[in-house]
């Protein structure tokens, strides 16, 4: 099976000035890589006032809107898919994030593949005033409110969290559907993912038997759904910093061999069991994505 292979805007590291994230996507096209990612928050911490925030994000972490960058992405590249990786989908109105993600689907000509999570920080849900204690439950409806709003011109829906009265949002997307793709990793978002996902997002495991295991175990789950596995793909990430160009050949072929379907090159991302590289310019950062391109050539 061919691999997909994508890479995430170094946003953290190196801003997000209107030139370098059209450089940035528009050599990733040129090079051959497939989908461009960017990650989602919209507020951070002030961690002076938390000194036991630990190293999740905080405001000092520079996060475009994705919506927004996308929208300006689409106008300056021809063929590379986007995704969010991912969005904190119940922490905003449902029937706007449709109505977002289906003009972005409109205007990138089908390229928008929609990855959405849970999240993990309570004080962006305080701030945009949605509870953080039902999220998950809230999350599986959302994704069915979605889909009727994408696939039909009015829709009428009473739910637990939601209501609309023979209402619709136009555009619909190009398809009338947009790929969704799940992040998180506790055994309810797996059960979720098989019953409701396209895909997985799965950021919790080094190439060791602990991923295979993570992936027998969603693979079980999507059979008892009456669903094929082959119907979800699997997304990966790696990075220059997992090891040197030997380790980052013999990753790649593990995942390959896995029956992973995307790997996308996040070379910011710090958190176990990923090593960030060290250096932080965006020429770095250019640099590292035209080595890792030509280093797995071959693998593709």
């Amino acid at each position: 099976m061919a691999i997909k292979l994508g890479v995430t805007l170094p946003l953290v590291d190196t801003g997000g000035a209107p030139g370098f994230v059209r450089d940035f996507a528009q050599q990733a096209e040129e090079l051959g890589y497939q989908g461009l990612a960017v990650p989602d928050h919209v507020l951070g911490a002030n961690v002076e006032n938390r000194p036991d925030w630990g190293n999740r994000n905080t405001s000092a972490d520079f996060f475009h809107d994705p919506f927004v960058l996308f929208g300006f992405l689409a106008a300056c590249t021809k063929t590379i898919e986007f995704s969010t990786q991912v969005m904190i989908l119940p922490q905003r109105q449902t029937a706007l994030v449709a109505k977002q993600a289906a003009s972005l689907d409109v205007l990138s000509e089908g390229r928008f593949r929609f990855g959405i999570g849970s999240g993990w920080n309570p004080i962006e849900y305080q701030a945009l005033n949605e509870d953080f204690t039902n999220r998950g439950r809230r999350l599986a409806e959302q994704v069915d409110v979605m889909r009727k709003l994408w696939a039909e011109p009015h829709v009428t829906y009473k739910g637990d969290y939601h209501e609309i009265d023979d209402a619709g949002i136009n555009p619909l997307p190009t398809g009338r559907s947009i790929p969704l793709w799940f992040g998180g990793h506790d055994d309810r978002m797996l059960r979720r993912i098989a019953k409701l996902a396209d895909g997985w997002i799965m950021l919790a495991y080094p190439p060791d038997d602990s991923a295979l295991q993570a992936f027998e175990t969603l693979r079980g789950y999507i059979r008892a759904e009456g669903r094929s596995p082959d119907d979800v793909g699997l997304e990966i990430w790696t990075s220059l910093g997992d090891g040197d160009d030997e380790k980052l050949r013999a990753d790649f072929k593990f995942w390959k061999d896995a029956g992973v379907s995307h790997i996308t090159l996040n070379n910011w991302y710090g958190r176990h069991p990923h090593k960030r590289m060290a250096e932080r310019g965006a020429e770095a950062h250019l640099k590292a994505m035209r080595h890792y391109r030509a280093l797995v050539d071959d693998l593709l």
